[in-house]
């Protein structure tokens, strides 16, 4: 009896000591199941250990918030300073080529980049078209229709491009079968470049003769003619002297209105103007049918959306 007692104990304590192996066995088995787990986390904490790109420190968006400072600094010059004015708004619109080129180069094309790019072209020409429209209050109707036709054609572009091809898609990216104008204006550097560039070049010839211009300014000057007998000629520079003699203050504003106008000649501005007048005009109507376009692929967008939802819904007779 005790020998048959002692050995089902051993059996006993066999059989117990058997799981705790198995599990001693299942966890020292359990690393290599666990392998792809492993190599997860070791790919994370790689990736996380990798610098991060700062996308708005790359090169063509650096250009890009200089192209903003030098704007808002031909803003602070353009009442009284035409020349400075110019020169500052110039450089900042031919660098507007310049971010795309290093894009290409550094291959930092983004999108932030993209909407920062149009939106500056889109708030410096409008600025530069408020001051037309204080300068000519005859004609200010026809800049603030300019104004109109750039933001919600562009607009309309832009948010047609999103809906239609999704977020990857871009706005310069136009099928010849939507329209072989619009394709050849976004895919052609070259003509993309020259449009631009004229279309600036007619507003800045535009703000060179509101300084310059009797035909144009004619206020500026007419009440010095009458008063002074014509002392004062366009293109003359004027003399502090005379100024003293026909104003109470040589620093008041009528005085500077009268220095304003007669700073420069106008025949350089007249000519830039007439040159550069037909590809704006172009521009203009290429606004006109981009916004016509966007307008189409909406309603179309629209029209496939009721269609899956099941409108109009079909009323029962009787």
């Amino acid at each position: 009896m005790p020998a048959r007692q002692t050995r089902s104990s051993k059996a006993a304590a066999k059989a117990r000591e058997t799981p705790s192996s198995s599990s001693d066995e299942g966890t020292r088995q359990s690393p290599p199941m666990n392998g792809s787990a492993a190599v997860a986390h070791n790919a994370s904490d790689k990736s996380d250990a990798e610098p991060k790109e700062n996308i708005f420190l790359f090169w063509p968006n650096v250009i890009g918030y200089w192209r903003i400072v030098l704007a808002i600094a031909s803003l602070y010059y353009m009442p009284l300073h035409p020349r400075t004015c110019s020169l500052l708004y110039s450089i900042s619109c031919l660098l507007d080529a310049l971010d795309g080129y290093a894009a290409r180069i550094f291959e930092q094309s983004t999108r932030f980049g993209a909407v920062l790019d149009m939106v500056t072209d889109r708030c410096t020409t409008s600025c530069l078209l408020v001051f037309l429209s204080s300068a000519f209050p005859r004609w200010a109707i026809i800049f603030q229709s300019l104004i109109a036709l750039d933001f919600s054609s562009h607009y309309m572009h832009m948010y047609a491009t999103l809906v239609v091809g999704g977020a990857d898609s871009s706005h310069k990216n136009i099928d010849k079968s939507q329209s072989r104008l619009l394709n050849l204006y976004y895919s052609n550097k070259n003509v993309l470049f020259v449009f631009c560039a004229l279309n600036e070049l007619f507003f800045i010839a535009l703000y060179l003769l509101s300084f310059s211009s009797p035909l144009l300014s004619p206020h500026l000057i007419k009440s010095v003619e009458e008063s002074s007998g014509g002392l004062i000629q366009p293109g003359v520079p004027v003399n502090a002297s005379l100024l003293r003699q026909l104003f109470p203050d040589p620093f008041s504003a009528a005085a500077l209105e009268i220095a304003r106008a007669n700073k420069m000649d106008s025949n350089i501005p007249w000519a830039l103007a007439g040159l550069s007048f037909p590809v704006m005009a172009m521009k203009q109507f290429i606004n006109v049918v981009q916004l016509v376009k966007a307008s189409r692929s909406l309603a179309e967008v629209d029209i496939k959306s009721r269609k899956a939802k099941g409108l109009p819904r079909k009323v029962k007779a009787g």
